[in-house]
């Protein structure tokens, strides 16, 4: 049996994967799941494409690159202008190399960078600067879990999604709604 994930996925985009790395975002129970380089390594490893992603890993500048995409998102969906420092941080991140795809001896796809934890993170960089400005931004949703509040992208065909996981988020909002009925005598 394949090990649990460590971090969320699904959310539809790379940037808002990555964006999710800041758990419970704006409220007093947010947790922080990159603090250090070994952290790093592992979204790495998990959520991009150089499953055996080593070398160094900087979890600060990640955490910078990370609030600057979020920034960036966060005013494109709002219709402003993006401060000049975040619109920096995220060009610069995509102007590294990105992974390049190669076709191993046993006929599977392997992905190689020289500077793994970089290419990967030029690979967030690109997605949230195509995502910000792209008609995809009107699909953008924030999870409709009071505690969550994760950004996910609404690719259902009536645009109507409300959590960022039925599994998750909707699974337990439904448990509650449940649980409200049966206290209040109702069904």
């Amino acid at each position: 049996m394949p090990p649990t994930p460590r971090f969320r996925q699904g959310a539809g985009r790379p940037s808002l994967d990555f964006l999710r790395t800041l758990r419970h975002r704006g409220t007093a129970d947010a947790v922080e799941e990159l603090p250090d380089a070994e952290a790093l390594l592992a979204w790495v490893r998990q959520c991009g494409p150089c499953a055996g992603a080593t070398g160094a890993a900087d979890a600060a500048h990640a955490r910078d690159l990370r609030e600057a995409v979020h920034a960036l998102i966060t005013a494109a969906r709002a219709g402003r202008i993006p401060d000049a420092r975040d619109v920096d941080e995220v060009n610069s991140a995509a102007a590294h190399p990105v992974p390049v795809p190669h076709l191993a001896p046993t006929g599977h796809l392997v992905w190689q960078a020289d500077a793994p934890v970089r290419a990967t993170l030029a690979l967030v960089a690109r997605d949230a600067l195509d995502l910000a400005t792209s008609p995809s931004l009107t699909r953008l949703r924030n999870c409709a879990g009071p505690t969550c509040r994760a950004l996910f992208l609404d690719i259902s065909r009536p645009g109507n999604r409300r959590w960022c996981s039925m599994g998750t988020c909707g699974n337990r909002a439904k448990k509650e709604t449940l649980r409200g009925r049966k206290d209040s005598g109702g069904a």
